[in-house]
C-alpha cells in the first residue's frame, strides 16, 4: 500500500480520528501527561501547530483506551475538542484559543470514548458514566451551556450521537445508552422516545437512513447463552446481608462471584452495593446484544411499535456498522458480514482470511470499495456488494485504533505512530 502513499507524518499517541477543513487536518493526542490538539496541513501533512490542554487529573483507562480517544469536530474553520481529563476547548484555524469549558471529573471505569458532534450551532456530547450520566449541548460560538439533560437510567457508555431530521418537525438527537436507544430534541434536550432491549455499554454511532435508524450494541454477557436471571435485591439481602443494614459490603458478596465482581458492581465506589446498583446489575445480566432497526417517530416507549427487526450474530464490539449502497456491513474480529437493511437477513458472512485480528475502528467506504483497519495495522480493501470479496490486504506494521477517513479521493489512516495519506496516482 505504501507505493500509493502521499505523505506520512509522525504523531504522538491517540485514538482519535482526523477531521478536515479545506486546508487543515485536526487530531488530538497525548505525549507523556500532556494533552494535545494538533493541526496539520492537508496537502503536505506538515504539523502547523500544537496546543496543550490543562490536565489537573487523570482518568482511569481500560488498556486499549487512552486520554485522547474522542475525535475532534470542526465547523469548517474552527476545531472543537473534548478531553475527559479537562472538558471542552475550541481553537481557531490559527491555533488561537476561542473558549474553554471545564467538565467533570467523570466516573467512567474505562475512560471516555464518546466524541462530540456539531448540530444546529450546538456542540453535543454524551457524558454517560456509572453515576451522574447526562447529555450536554454547548453553544459552539462561546462555550456557554445551552442545556443539560440528566440520564439516570444510564451507566457507562462510549457512543457518539447522530442527528435525525424528519421530513416534518424538528431535528432529533439519536443517543445510544445503557439498555436503550433514545431520541432527544436538539433545541431543548427533551427526551422524546426510546427503544429498550439493548446491550449495556453501547459504543457505536447510529446509522440514519431516511426514517430508519440502525443501532448496534454488544457487550460481554449479552449473547443468548450468557444471559441469566438475577434474583431481586430483597432476596439477596435476606440471604447475604449479615448486619441488616440494607446493602452489601465486600464480605457479604455472594460467594460464587468473581473477585472483581464487587468493584464492577459498586458504581459509586462507596464500598457497598445498594439497591440501585443491584438493579443495574440485574438488568445488565439480562440485557441482549443486538443490531436493531427502528422506524423513527412516536413518543415515549416505542419498543413494541417501532422496532422493524433485530439481528444478533457476530456483532461488533466497538466498530460502528456501515451502510453503503443499500447494504449494511459489520466487522467483528476478523468476521465480516453483509446484511439486508430491509429485514436484517444475512447476505454473506465469512472470515477475512489473512486479517483475523481484533478490530476497533469502523469500516468506511468510497468508490465501490470498503476499507477496514485492524488493530495490527492491516488495511483490508473489499469490493462493496452483498457478496463482498477481499481485493487486497496491506500491512502498515503499526497498531491502529482510529477509524480512517476518506476525502477527495484520498484515504487517511491513523496508526499508533503516524497519520498516513494515500491516493491513487493523479489524486
Amino acid at each position: 500500500m505504501q507505493h500509493n502513499m502521499v505523505w506520512r507524518t509522525a504523531l504522538p499517541l491517540g485514538h482519535s480520528s482526523p477531521v478536515f477543513t479545506a486546508d487543515h487536518i485536526f487530531v488530538t493526542a497525548f505525549e507523556g501527561k500532556t494533552l494535545l490538539t494538533i493541526c496539520l496541513d492537508r496537502a503536505t501533512g506538515k504539523v502547523l501547530w500544537r496546543r496543550a490542554a490543562p490536565r489537573e487529573r487523570e482518568e482511569v483507562f481500560q488498556q486499549t483506551n487512552g486520554p485522547a480517544s474522542p475525535s475532534p469536530v470542526t465547523d469548517g474553520a474552527n476545531v472543537y475538542v473534548f478531553f475527559g481529563d479537562f472538558g471542552f476547548l475550541s481553537y481557531g484555524p490559527d491555533g488561537n484559543e476561542r473558549w474553554r469549558l471545564p467538565l467533570g471529573p467523570f466516573n467512567n471505569a474505562n475512560g471516555h470514548g464518546s466524541s462530540p458532534i456539531l448540530a444546529d450551532g450546538k456542540l453535543v456530547l454524551i457524558c454517560d458514566q456509572d453515576t451522574g450520566s447526562y447529555l450536554l449541548a454547548v453553544d459552539a460560538q462561546n462555550g456557554r451551556v445551552l442545556w443539560k439533560t440528566m440520564r439516570p437510567e444510564c451507566t457507562r457508555g462510549y457512543a457518539t450521537p447522530s442527528v435525525y431530521r424528519p421530513a416534518e418537525g424538528l431535528a432529533e438527537l439519536i443517543v445510544p445508552g445503557s439498555f436503550e436507544v433514545a431520541s432527544y430534541a436538539i433545541e431543548t434536550g427533551e427526551k422524546l422516545w426510546w427503544v429498550g432491549g439493548m446491550a449495556w455499554q453501547l459504543k457505536s454511532v447510529p446509522l440514519i437512513d431516511r426514517d430508519r435508524i440502525f443501532v448496534n450494541g454488544w457487550e460481554v454477557g449479552g449473547d443468548p447463552e450468557q444471559r441469566r436471571k438475577v434474583p431481586d435485591f430483597a432476596r439477596i439481602l435476606a440471604d447475604y446481608d449479615k448486619d441488616h443494614d440494607g446493602k452489601l459490603s465486600p464480605g457479604e458478596a455472594p460467594p460464587h462471584k468473581a473477585s472483581d465482581w464487587f468493584t464492577e458492581t459498586d458504581l459509586n465506589h462507596d464500598g457497598y452495593i445498594d439497591e440501585r446498583e443491584w438493579q443495574f446489575y440485574q438488568v445488565r445480566s439480562s440485557a441482549e446484544n443486538c443490531l436493531v432497526a427502528i422506524r423513527a417517530g412516536g413518543r415515549g416507549d416505542i419498543t413494541n411499535s417501532h422496532v422493524l427487526w433485530r439481528y444478533r450474530k457476530a456483532l461488533p464490539n466497538t466498530p460502528s456498522p456501515l451502510l453503503y449502497q443499500g447494504v449494511i456491513y459489520l466487522i467483528r474480529d476478523g468476521i465480516f458480514t453483509s446484511l439486508n437493511p430491509e429485514n436484517g437477513e444475512v447476505h454473506k458472512q465469512a472470515r477475512l482470511t489473512g486479517a483475523l485480528g481484533r478490530y476497533w475502528s469502523s469500516p468506511v467506504a468510497a468508490d465501490g470499495k470498503i476499507f477496514v483497519v485492524g488493530e495490527d495495522g492491516k488495511v483490508v480493501v473489499l469490493r462493496a456488494a452483498p457478496d463482498w470479496e477481499i481485493l487486497a490486504i496491506n500491512n502498515l506494521d503499526e497498531d491502529a485504533f482510529a477509524t480512517p477517513a476518506i476525502l477527495d479521493g484520498r484515504l487517511y489512516v491513523r496508526t499508533r505512530a503516524a497519520l498516513y495519506c494515500f491516493a491513487k496516482p493523479g489524486h
